[in-house]
């Protein structure tokens, strides 16, 4: 129970705040409340000094009405006592009273005022508009600080938790000025109440203390109202000042006292022409003591600080001369320096430096956001994350080439040409519709041309499909990351996507699997498996499901996929299927046969043992059947019995790739299957 009502003390402070409104209280509560409420406001502006960021006090803007409130309680339960008890509203009060006032009515009048105009008009009335501008700026600045992040995302700089962070840190920011600007209006509102009730102190005390006949009425009542008066202001000004210095902090990277001293004694001849200036003013009247004291302290303390600076230089400058590199030997001497040539980036594009300026983040083409979108497109479609892909200047390329790397080696080449757009033009028009630069479009090997900018009109009314320099790459980009997506697979992207499963269905359902019946290892094999033939792994509950059943009993890894196969037969016949119908080629039962009697079993596994001529006839009926069907589809579907799939899958990647190999397991019973033709010998 009593960490319960600790847990709730702010919300029992508030409602006790706003009780103190009505409920009358005695003097020795108003004395403690007057103390705390003091105590508090020095906190809040030690904590103001101490902090490095803004976000660090999040609360404040909270916190401002809060202390707002209480203040104003305060003022009221202190008013009540001014007037009900003949000018007495505590001990702190009317010592705060006496000793400003010390028996001079107007002076206390005048420091009373000069506090209340200082704290209204320059401290709240600067911390106002320093918060509405940092409001105003910050959220203008939103946007570019959103595609600065993708950027560096995009480039690998940072990972994707990093990048959730900086947005989530972006966008707190913004709620946090935004909010100061309107709390910054409490401050002022409180300032000015401040001075009304005051005055109805005052003139609310003279009123009854002349009805009720009482002696020395201004004085008593004078003094009382300028200790409550002050005692509520010196905590509003703390709290103002407290304001003013949270909303100012920019550009900093420590509390205020670190950057206040090292930025101070940063220029050490600042301060020693500042202490040989200040003895000129005792030619003027100015007091020669305190002028020379204060001129010898700057002079002292400038002439310690540059000997100290100089003192220094030496120890700077001999940290570089260890690791100054002086030539190519020197620099790969260093051991660290030799193993970072060991690093190898998953996806890397190297451009000729006319294509530089595509990368160019102010460019209109967006080329990292681009990747950042293909990220995501793919994770929808696949199911996986593609890593981050590296740019570079490929300084050895022609000016207008780019070149794909997987995993530091070379898997495609392309031309592209800035200024241009690559034209593809549909099979009925003829070649010399537009004029262009014949070539080839690396994406898809069809037939198209680079045209140049003022004939995209004519192009498009010609029936042409235009693409942008960026889309070529992108696209060529996206379709060669969808046929080496198994090799970009890795062991730790097959724990992070575990890792992301477990906060949907728990730990204790994924850790039974994995690696309580399989290891990561080998569903990492599973994985690449499906992705090899296109396969989406994006429902990953259904495959360790699937692989929770056979698994324990099939130990080989190829079996155990053509099962998650069956059970995504949804997801498959939905990729590979176009309007509810499936046009295929069967496989003859003659070379089913075959394979099935050629397939040996070893442990762990299989293989295929076909004869060399054997394997020859089946290629070639194979390669004869798909090369008519290519005329009338696009990507070619083989149809098989479940136990020949994997197989004959195997055995036609080696000389006819890209052809989709799918078994009457795989296919949902909601499609149409149209037979195309039939492989036999």
């Amino acid at each position: 129970m009593k960490l319960k009502i600790f847990d709730n003390i702010i919300t029992v402070f508030v409602i006790v705040i706003v009780a103190s409104l009505i409920i009358p209280m005695s003097p020795q509560i108003l004395d403690f409340l007057f103390i705390l409420n003091l105590s508090l406001s020095l906190i809040i502006l030690l904590i103001t000094m101490y902090i490095k960021e803004t976000l660090e006090f999040s609360i404040y803007p909270s916190l401002l009405l809060i202390t707002t409130i209480f203040r104003l309680s305060l003022n009221v339960s202190s008013t009540r006592s001014i007037l009900t008890n003949s000018g007495y509203a505590g001990e702190v009060v009317n010592t705060f009273g006496q000793f400003v006032i010390r028996g001079n009515v107007v002076v206390g009048l005048v420091i009373f005022l000069i506090i209340v105009l200082v704290q209204f008009i320059v401290i709240t009335k600067g911390s106002e508009r320093v918060a509405e501008v940092s409001a105003r700026f910050t959220l203008d600045a939103m946007p570019g600080k959103q595609m600065a992040i993708d950027a560096d995302l995009s480039s690998g700089l940072i990972d994707e938790q990093q990048a959730r962070d900086r947005r989530s840190k972006i966008q707190r920011e913004a709620d946090f000025f935004g909010s100061m600007d309107g709390a910054s209006k409490f401050v002022k509102g409180d300032a000015i109440i401040s001075i009304i009730i005051t005055l109805i102190n005052l003139v609310g005390g003279l009123l009854v203390g002349m009805l009720n006949g009482e002696a020395d009425v201004f004085n008593t009542y004078f003094t009382s109202t300028v200790g409550d008066g002050l005692m509520s202001q010196i905590p509003a000004l703390l709290i103002s000042v407290a304001t003013g210095m949270l909303v100012t902090r920019s550009g900093s990277e420590a509390d205020l006292n670190s950057d206040v001293l090292r930025q101070f004694t940063g220029q050490p001849m600042v301060m020693i022409i500042a202490g040989a200036v200040l003895p000129f003013l005792c030619f003027i009247g100015f007091p020669v003591l305190q002028v020379t004291i204060i001129s010898a302290m700057l002079i002292t303390l400038g002439v310690m600080l540059l000997r100290k600076a100089k003192r220094a230089v030496p120890v700077e400058e001999a940290l570089p001369v260890t690791e100054e590199i002086t030539s190519e030997v020197d620099f790969y001497k260093n051991l660290d320096n030799v193993y970072g040539l060991l690093n190898v980036d998953p996806i890397g594009i190297q451009m000729g430096y006319s294509l530089l300026s595509l990368a160019d983040q102010g460019s209109a083409s967006h080329f990292l956001d681009r990747i950042v979108l293909l990220r995501k497109q793919f994770a929808d479609e696949m199911g996986m994350v593609i890593p981050s892909v590296r740019l570079t200047d490929g300084s050895q390329l022609n000016p207008n080439q780019y070149e794909i790397k997987l995993k530091g080696e070379r898997i495609a080449l392309g031309d592209v040409l800035v200024d241009h757009y690559l034209a593809l033009a549909p099979s009925e028009l003829m070649a010399d519709d537009v004029e262009g630069i014949d070539t080839v479009d690396p994406a898809f090997g069809m037939p198209a041309k680079w045209i140049s900018g003022d004939k995209k009109v004519r192009a498009e009314m010609a029936g042409y499909t235009l693409i942008d320099p960026t889309s070529v790459i992108i696209t060529h980009l996206s379709e060669l990351i969808r046929v080496h997506a198994y090799e970009l697979l890795t062991r730790q992207e097959v724990k992070r996507m575990l890792d992301n499963l477990k906060r949907s269905i728990g730990d204790t359902t994924v850790d039974d699997i994995v690696p309580g019946i399989i290891s990561v290892g080998e569903l990492q094999k599973i994985l690449r498996n499906l992705l090899r033939e296109g396969v989406p792994i994006l429902d990953m509950e259904t495959i360790l499901e699937t692989i929770s059943d056979y698994a324990p009993t099939v130990k080989d890894n190829d079996m155990v996929t053509e099962y998650v196969r069956q059970a995504l037969k949804r997801t498959i016949t939905h990729r590979f299927s176009e309007a509810g119908q499936m046009k295929v080629v069967s496989l003859d039962n003659q070379i089913e046969d075959a394979i099935l009697k050629s397939v040996k079993r070893i442990e762990g596994g299989a293989y295929l043992a076909l004869e060399p001529e054997m394997i020859q006839r089946i290629i070639s009926a194979a390669t004869d059947t798909l090369n008519q069907v290519k005329k009338v589809v696009q990507v070619p579907i083989v149809l098989t019995s479940p136990v020949v799939r994997v197989y004959f899958k195997k055995l036609l990647d080696q000389f006819y790739p890209d052809v989709v190999v799918l078994s009457f397991n795989d296919i949902d019973t909601s499609v149409q299957v149209q037979a195309l033709g039939n492989i036999e010998l």
